[in-house]
């Protein structure tokens, strides 16, 4: 599943983030968000862009875009 497709309060683990451009990817690892790491969803905006997440113990806002490429598995 997709992170943009979590609901929130729910955790899941990140599986891939193969669909990215290698610069983004090294950015969101750079913040912690690493394959096999705890993820969950905050909140969403009104309008469905952005989410705000957290990942180990850090709350980020990421696009929709963003979050559509990243493949997460629930817990």
């Amino acid at each position: 599943m997709k992170l943009s497709e979590m609901s929130c309060g729910v955790e899941g683990v990140v599986t891939s983030m193969s669909g990215l451009e290698a610069a983004t990817r090294k950015k969101l690892m750079v913040m912690g968000v690493l394959p096999n790491t705890p993820i969950s969803v905050v909140r969403v905006a009104p309008l469905g862009d952005p989410l705000q997440v957290r990942v180990r113990g850090v709350d980020l806002a990421l696009r929709k875009t963003l979050a559509d490429s990243i493949d997460v598995e629930l817990k």
